[in-house]
């Protein structure tokens, strides 16, 4: 069938693509058509395709006869499979789902389907061992079996969630068939209690029989929908079942009671017939595994076989988000945390500021050199100062352009009250809404920009602070090299002579050339570490890895699970932890050279006191050092700031036009309620309706006097 091929190939695409590959899937409730399930989900459509096939098995089975035992055989095998696939669709396949399913693939209906095609199977069962003229007492166990999984068919069909589901008469047929199947069962029981001349059981098992009998004529009496509901074959069978069942009794008790005089048990004390259990729920094999059948003439080659598994990927994707957190996060962050921790010692000795003061006793270091020639070039604290001015003017022009925003609304609103005031009683102003209800917006824009501005200018504040506060020093640092270097005291008129200083002072400078050499071969170790990390592809390991276990397994579908390569993810870590031990060693080498320092340092302190013109040059370059520091902070502050005011600018033109339009719409409409026309509209928002009638009375004279000055009107 093609429906085998499909679900193959579904089953090995999901060992290759995730389940949602965009592609939506619709299904309609098999009992109600209007119920409609649309998602993207390929285990929902596997599902679908299985529960399609197990209903092919059913109608397969219906359309064989009873006749004869060929026919018998071969809807007993195709209502097993049917049950096995209802079975196994329930058990392995609904719970991969991703979606709400409809009522028909419900853990209740695939229970109630997979008993009802075993009912059915035993029941081929039951045909068959009776055109085979099997012993009754046999037959009589087969039809008890039968009984009970109707009975249990039944009772799963009549679950609350699955009242709208099963289709009318469903139900029925399945109580009606259980009875019949008891009446059966007792019937063919007291053929065989004759056959071993146990005539007083035998009246017993054909009462009992004869009460089923009756429970289905009342069933079916007492209400009509049941002969209705029925299938003519059915209400047949219990008709003739009924009379065979009736004229038995009739003659049992008739013989015992002349003849054999056997007492009759009770009902209630007839030992129960125990069931014979044939039927049974077979899943076929193309269906449990599908990968045996792939590229054989079943299912057809395998679609997407060259194709990496989704799985792969994502174990690819994890073992980067891991090695991520162990490099980034973990190795390389340490050894960054040593530098600063390093930086922050040195700094806190002033080093290597102190000792370039001794070795270069005149000149400056190229440090400050390099931010000198930057300060320069960026025009000194002229430059600075500039940018620093523009940025009040622009936070005072920001300013203006919010208050005009306001004034628009003040002027407006100034103007509404008037307005709501001069028309009359009953006038059209109780149409007219009033302007603090139309204003919210615009108000609560102008203040949240007001909160900007003010913000704004309190950093603009503080970087004047800093700039004021280091302002000779910009000056300096803008200078020539030989100013700045005139400015700087020079130990050359007192050099120092004594040996034990120098003997210090190159002990402590050795100690500064092995930390900058350490801090140099742990710069390189950490882009080594990074270009390892880089390099670090798992996917070919993963691909070996999954060819591993694909070797191992007996089908080519294969569901792979992260888990399943765990151990290789440890394996390719491990490598990084030879790096944790480089990083320990780092550490207890650093803590022992920035002890030496410190303790070489102090013996320089100690030495250096007694020359204080080398602190004051010491202390010199320490300032110039800071002086740029601050010098680049501010710039790179007042040009993100430049920035900022272009952009607030360009806001607040938006803003400051939204409230002009606004006021002067107003405007125009309480011209209108007031009765004068555009053309009488006052050029001034604020000007009162009764003000603009003012005006017009009070032209000015229009024939020219030498003594005004000329006015000269720009050509439109």
């Amino acid at each position: 069938m093609l429906c085998y091929r499909y679900y193959g190939q579904l089953a090995f695409i999901l060992s290759k693509f995730p389940a949602d590959v965009g592609i939506s899937f619709t299904w309609y409730n098999s009992f109600t058509s209007d119920t409609e399930v649309s998602c993207q989900d390929l285990y929902f459509e596997r599902a679908s395709v299985l529960f399609n096939i197990g209903a092919a098995y059913s109608q397969l089975g219906c359309r064989e006869g009873h006749s004869d035992m060929d026919s018998l055989n071969r809807a007993f095998n195709y209502f097993q499979q049917a049950a096995g696939t209802f079975g196994y669709l329930q058990r392995k396949i609904v719970g991969e789902c991703r979606t709400q399913l409809t009522t028909d693939m419900s853990a209740y209906m695939l229970t109630a389907l997979e008993n009802l095609m075993l009912c059915q199977a035993q029941e081929c069962v039951w045909h068959r061992s009776a055109l085979s003229r099997m012993k009754d007492a046999n037959i009589a166990r087969i039809a008890t079996h039968v009984a009970e999984l109707y009975e249990q068919a039944m009772q799963s069909a009549s679950q609350g969630s699955l009242a709208g589901t099963i289709p009318n008469g469903w139900v029925d047929h399945l109580k009606v068939k259980g009875l019949y199947f008891r009446a059966e069962a007792q019937q063919r029981k007291s053929m065989s209690c004759l056959a071993s001349s146990q005539y007083g059981e035998e009246v017993a098992r054909l009462q009992a029989a004869q009460e089923y009998c009756n429970q289905i004529s009342e069933l079916v009496s007492y209400d009509q929908r049941w002969s209705k509901l029925l299938r003519a074959a059915v209400l047949e069978m219990v008709k003739s079942q009924a009379e065979l069942v009736g004229s038995n009794r009739t003659r049992a008790e008739h013989d015992n009671d002349v003849i054999y005089l056997d007492p009759v048990p009770a009902i209630s004390s007839l030992p129960d017939i125990s069931p014979y259990k044939l039927a049974e729920s077979k899943t076929p094999e193309i269906i449990e595994n599908p990968g045996k059948f792939l590229g054989g003439e079943e299912l057809g080659p395998p679609l997407f076989k060259g194709l990496v598994p989704f799985v792969i990927h994502q174990a690819a994707s994890l073992y980067e988000d891991r090695k991520d957190q162990l490099v980034s996060k973990d190795l390389i962050t340490a050894l960054d945390e040593l530098t600063a921790d390093c930086e922050s010692v040195l700094n806190s000795l002033n080093m290597p500021h102190a000792l370039e003061a001794i070795k270069k006793p005149i000149g400056l270091p190229p440090n400050i050199l390099v931010g000198a020639d930057e300060i320069r070039s960026d025009g000194g604290y002229i430059g600075i100062k500039r940018l620093l001015d523009s940025a009040i003017v622009s936070n005072t022009r920001a300013n203006e352009l919010l208050d005009a925003a306001e004034k628009a609304l003040y002027d407006e609103a100034q103007e509404d009250q008037r307005v709501q005031q001069r028309v009359p009683k009953g006038g059209r102003q109780a149409k007219r809404i009033e302007s603090a209800e139309l204003t919210n917006k615009f108000r609560a824009e102008i203040a949240k920009y007001r909160d900007v501005i003010n913000r704004a200018r309190e950093s603009d504040a503080t970087i004047k602070a800093q700039v004021d506060m280091w302002s000779q020093f910009f000056s300096l640092l803008g200078s020539p090299r030989d100013e700045i270097e005139r400015q700087v005291p020079s130990t050359t008129a007192n050099p120092i002579t004594d040996p034990h200083h120098s003997q210090i002072v190159g002990r402590l400078q050795q100690y500064m050339d092995e930390i900058t050499l350490m801090k140099r071969e742990r710069a390189k170790s950490t882009e080594k570490l990074k270009r390892v990390a880089n390099e670090d592809d798992i996917t070919p390991a993963l691909n070996e890895e999954m060819q591993r276990l694909a070797a191992l397994s007996a089908t080519p579908i294969l569901q792979f699970e992260l888990h399943q390569f765990e151990d290789l993810f440890a394996q390719k870590l491990d490598k990084y932890m030879t790096w944790r031990k480089y990083i320990d060693e780092e550490r207890e080498a650093q803590l022992e050279l920035l002890d030496s320092i410190r303790e070489a340092n102090q013996a320089f302190l100690v030495a250096r006191s007694n020359h204080p013109l080398l602190q004051q040059r010491e202390k010199a370059l320490s300032n110039l050092e800071t002086a740029v520091k601050r010098y680049r902070e501010a710039s790179f502050n007042l040009h993100d700031g430049a920035r900022f005011y272009v952009s607030l600018e360009s806001e607040l033109q938006k803003l400051k036009g939204g409230c002009l339009d606004f006021a002067m719409a107003r405007h125009l409409d309480a011209l209108e309620q007031l009765g004068l026309s555009h053309g009488e509209t006052p050029t001034d928002l604020a000007q009162a309706p009764e003000q603009a009638s003012n005006a017009a009375m009070q032209q000015p004279n229009l024939v020219w006097d030498p003594t005004m000055p000329l006015k000269y009107t720009t050509p439109k």
